[in-house]
Order: C-alpha cells, then sequence, then structure tokens
C-alpha cells in the first residue's frame, strides 16, 4: 500500500501542524471490473453475479437503513453511525439542529485478533509525495 506524507491543516485540531502518513489511491474500481473478476472466478456469466450484486445490495442496504448490523461472512460487519453535536441539556437536543449526517462503518472479519483483509500489507513511500 503506498502512501504520502501529509502536514494537519485544521487550526482547530490537536494536531494540527503535525505529520501524518496517508493512503495513495490511484484508482477506483468499478463494479463493472468486480462483476467481470467475480464471473470469472466462479464460472459463470456476468450478468448472473451483477443480479447477485445488485439484489445483495438493495437487501444490506435496507436493512442497514433500519438499523441493523449486517455481518457478512469472510468479510466483516457494517453498521451505520449517527454523527451528531453535542448538548449541555438533554431538553435542547433536536434531531434536525444536531445530527450532522450518518457514516458506515465497516468491522472487517476478525479470528482470534487477527483481520485476514490487513494480511500481507506492506507501506511503501508514494514516490510523489
Amino acid at each position: 500500500m503506498k502512501y504520502r506524507i501529509k502536514k494537519e491543516t485544521k487550526p482547530t485540531l490537536p494536531t494540527y501542524g503535525k505529520y501524518k502518513a496517508v493512503a495513495v489511491h490511484y484508482q477506483t474500481v468499478e463494479s463493472r471490473q468486480i462483476v467481470k473478476e467475480a464471473a470469472q472466478r466462479m464460472g459463470t456469466h456476468p450478468s448472473n453475479v451483477r443480479g447477485v450484486l445488485l439484489s445483495l445490495a438493495e437487501v444490506i442496504n435496507n436493512h442497514l437503513r433500519e438499523g441493523d448490523r449486517v455481518r457478512l461472512e469472510d468479510w466483516g460487519m457494517m453498521k451505520l453511525e449517527i454523527e451528531s453535536e453535542k448538548v449541555d441539556n438533554l431538553k435542547d437536543f433536536k434531531a434536525k439542529k444536531h445530527i450532522r449526517g450518518v457514516r458506515l462503518h465497516f468491522l472487517p472479519e476478525s479470528s482470534e485478533g487477527t483481520q485476514a483483509l490487513y494480511q500481507g500489507i506492506t507501506f511503501e513511500k508514494d514516490k510523489n509525495g
């Protein structure tokens, strides 16, 4: 995995002015490519994989919107979390005013404290940064 070193530029953060490693992403792999590669591995037609992928996305998204956690065997668990401002008094909290948004959290599958998703990752500084 390639990385670059970046300086924290947000003055409101306690880490302002410090340096950190950030991942470099060269490309975005679209669903067409994922479908094609999965179909080749499975020895099936890409349209079969695409149909399954679309159905899975619909079912998973519905469960996430309902507040369920979704665990996919050999991959991990995902859930939606609310981001909100903090208020001093419970009676002052108004959802429309204080809830800023929703984030998807993904927790990779773990076995005995190790996560297969992270196995074998090596780090190399990007030549352009």
